[in-house]
């Protein structure tokens, strides 16, 4: 992908005339119209990467009444939260370490947040991973079963604490991360791109079952992070398969700000986002542009995953 230009995938995949690679008016957190206030955030895989640089800045600065951080790494959590909490010290932070590929892990998380505030708002299921790339025949099983266990798994089982904490009444939001990649075929990142649509179907279908839960999924861009960099540990396979895949591949376009997508979630997380509900969006998409089609998305039921064609015995009479 050397000859690609580095604005390839934002351009090639723009729903909108305005595509962005950083934060912008609109989905400023400060923007008293994205305000998060009194709000309950529930951030997972909040202690490195966008979760960390991205989510919990944009949202201590959104205001809400408390920002529970969710990951693995304790320190690393603690971490995020000293800089948060320098951010805006009025919110109030926890760090809860968790295993989101464990149930009881999670509902471990998901009672103390029933037992401090009765509920959550915003659920942002920001945790992911991203195996070795490698073709199918030659690849580990183990390491390519790991992209599900915390982007299906994880995801779910995070999804479910917090609808067990919402009902049917309650009114809450989810943003979902997924990938272009859901969408697309990237030899060599399977395990990748079916487990992340794994995730995003989760997305449509809380959805579909729940009125009272705007659930987006969003493509965050290309951010260097360090599963970005990581990804030159990966072994190369251009010798199996010259169109292949790595994550390395993807470094010269990792140009998006940690900003541009958390401040994309804060406004997903706005009642502004939601007639987007079971959608996938992007956050290089502008978000101006997008309110500026709304009727013409809900006419056309764009930005939903489809099978495409033409169906049924009766064209054929």
């Amino acid at each position: 992908m050397e000859d690609l230009p580095t604005d390839f995938f934002v351009t090639t995949s723009a729903y909108t005339p305005t595509v962005h690679r950083d934060q912008y008016p609109t989905i400023n957190p400060r923007n008293p119209e994205v305000s998060q206030a009194g709000k309950v955030v529930i951030i997972t895989g909040a202690s490195s990467g966008i979760g960390a640089r991205g989510f919990a800045p944009a949202f201590a600065k959104a205001g809400p009444k408390a920002i529970v951080l969710v990951g693995r790494n304790i320190r690393r959590l603690k971490q995020t939260e000293e800089v948060i909490r320098a951010i805006n010290p009025n919110v109030e932070y926890i760090s809860v370490p968790t295993d989101l590929t464990d149930p009881a892990s999670v509902d471990r998380l998901f009672r103390l947040v029933r037992s401090r505030y009765g509920h959550a708002d915003v659920l942002v299921n920001n945790a992911g991973t991203f195996s070795p790339s490698d073709v199918l025949g030659n690849v580990d099983p183990n390491a390519w079963w790991s992209d599900f266990e915390i982007n299906v798994k994880g995801t779910f089982l995070a999804t479910r604490g917090f609808l067990s904490l919402l009902g049917f009444q309650r009114q809450g939001k989810i943003i979902t991360l997924s990938t272009s990649g859901a969408t697309a075929v990237f030899p060599g990142l399977s395990a990748y791109s079916i487990s992340k649509l794994g995730a995003l179907k989760i997305a449509e279908y809380v959805a579909a079952e729940y009125s009272n839960v705007t659930s987006i999924a969003m493509q965050p861009g290309t951010v260097m992070t360090e599963m970005v960099i990581g990804g030159s540990t990966a072994r190369p396979i251009d010798h199996v398969l010259p169109n292949a895949h790595n994550p390395d591949s993807f470094k010269r376009f990792a140009l998006d700000t940690p900003e541009l997508v958390g401040g994309t979630g804060v406004w997903l997380a706005s009642d502004a986002a939601n007639f987007l509900t079971g959608r996938f969006v992007s956050a290089n998409w502008s978000v101006d542009d997008l309110v500026k089609k709304k009727d013409a998305i809900l006419a056309s039921n764009d930005l939903k995953l489809i099978y495409q064609g033409r169906f049924g015995l009766d064209q054929f009479k």
